[in-house]
């Protein structure tokens, strides 16, 4: 069989295309990424972002699937076992120093602007192990929503060590499961960026301490450690600068995220511009003066033309 493969929104190389590549080719079929000149057996389109607009071309092949939740808004679409173990083809995107996959699925938080808690289920728990999808990379991107949650954190963090590989935790790791056993083990991995979350004011008991303590631990620096701000969703815009400033004073690099951009106040933006730029953030110590500088800007500017 000729089967064609289409990403149409992936931000790194999509791993169930690479997956469904290895199950292919396992069986003697040829497999490429589709184009529109080509007549396939079978088509598959990968879509992770519901916003995501789909490819505008038509493909000949006698069957199309598509999967992802871009298009799978009910999420009852999965790989099967015999090919969602499979270790991934990375051929296909020719990557060969990267390694992309989940260590555990599911994340106990059930916020309700993330799609996981009714994707994957409300418990982090292991789904494989690290040769499932790693082979000597030096690079491993693990995609896990909340991998500190699952009751194996220290059986999966331990694994890491020994591979010296550079691991990005790309969702970023729950900082409320961060104490000093968790904190030692994540010294011993190559990270350079390690991402927590702020997403909500009412959490700052939770979210500061544990903060201050791997701080206190490690001395990490604050161009290595970020912490996600959520913005424009059940905050004020008071709430969403009080966050940024204890961010800053407890020496980490807050990062604005803005949920539905499209709703976001002005402001919102404008604090996303100034803390998202490291020039502008660690340059001009607070976003009051920031925007007196801008308006000082415009007034010059006005008054020189």
């Amino acid at each position: 069989m000729k089967i064609g493969l289409v990403d149409v929104d992936s931000k790194w190389p999509n791993i169930p295309l690479m997956k469904l590549s290895a199950y292919h080719k396992g069986k003697g079929d040829e497999v490429e990424f589709a184009n529109s000149y080509t007549t396939y057996d079978l088509v598959y389109k990968a879509k992770v972002f519901t916003f995501t607009k789909d490819t505008p071309v038509n493909f000949y092949t006698k069957e199309l699937i598509k999967g992802g939740t871009g298009y799978d808004s009910e999420l009852k679409q999965w790989l099967p076992p015999e090919i969602e173990h499979l270790y991934p083809d990375y051929s296909v995107y020719n990557e060969n120093k990267t390694a992309y996959g989940f260590l555990t699925r599911g994340c106990p938080r059930g916020c309700p602007f993330c799609i996981v808690g009714r994707k994957e289920g409300l418990k982090s728990v292991k789904v494989a192990n690290l040769n499932e999808f790693w082979n000597g990379q030096p690079h491993i991107n693990l995609l896990d929503p909340n991998l500190l949650a699952c009751e194996q954190r220290i059986e999966l963090l331990e694994s890491l060590v020994p591979t010296n590989a550079w691991i990005n935790f790309s969702q970023g790791l729950d900082i409320r499961f961060i104490d000093e056993q968790t904190t030692h083990l994540l010294q011993k991995l190559r990270i350079r960026l390690v991402h927590f979350a702020w997403d909500r004011p009412k959490d700052e008991k939770i979210i500061v301490p544990r903060l201050k303590l791997f701080k206190e631990i490690t001395k990490i620096d604050y161009r290595n450690a970020c912490v996600y701000v959520l913005t424009n969703f059940e905050s004020t815009f008071e709430e969403d600068l009080y966050r940024v400033e204890v961010i800053r004073s407890l020496g980490y690099r807050p990062y604005i995220m803005i949920y539905e951009k499209e709703t976001a106040s002005h402001l919102h933006k404008e604090l996303s511009h100034y803390v998202n730029s490291p020039a502008l953030f660690w340059t001009i110590p607070t976003f009051q003066e920031y925007k007196r500088g801008k308006i000082n800007k415009l007034k010059s500017k006005l008054e020189y033309t």
